[in-house]
């Protein structure tokens, strides 16, 4: 069951960072902050609340490792994810859709494909490489038994 919720926190946290970035565009533009400006604040603000928020609360990794190594990893996941596997997927996507559905059916599936395809990406690599445990990043130290107090003994 405990395998089951790490992915829902995930899914939460993204839920969460998206309300944050919609409603942080919304209110800086309602208080006529230009769009670019606006929008660069609020990405900036969601993808800031994404890192501590996926670090302490979906991978519950806060402990481990160094932050500034996490924040830097997880940057660079985010943005190929956003920067590279994207526009490959709504390149093709469209490609291959836009003679069938019309270019603008052709964008609008091949951006949930795109993002989907982005959403697996960061999982697995926040998962394995930018929050990974302590436990993993010692698979290969030789196995000691547990402290005695640890056991009960």
């Amino acid at each position: 069951m405990s395998g089951a919720r790490k992915p829902l926190r995930f899914v939460l946290v993204g839920l969460a960072n998206t309300a944050i970035d919609f409603g942080l565009l919304f209110a800086l533009r309602a208080l006529g902050v230009p769009l670019v400006p606006a929008n660069m604040i609020s990405t900036a603000v969601a993808l800031a609340f994404s890192f501590f928020a996926n670090r302490s609360f979906t991978f519950r990794a806060a402990g481990s490792g160094s932050a500034a190594r996490q924040a830097v990893a997880f940057l660079v996941v985010t943005l190929v994810g956003l920067w590279a596997l994207q526009p490959l997927v709504l390149l093709g996507g469209t490609a291959l859709l836009g003679g069938v559905t019309g270019e603008g059916p052709a964008l609008f599936l091949a951006k949930i494909a795109a993002t989907a395809v982005s959403m697996v990406w960061n999982y697995l690599l926040y998962d394995r490489v930018v929050f990974r445990s302590r436990r993993s990043d010692r698979s290969d130290a030789p196995q000691t038994d547990p402290d005695p107090d640890e056991r009960g003994a």
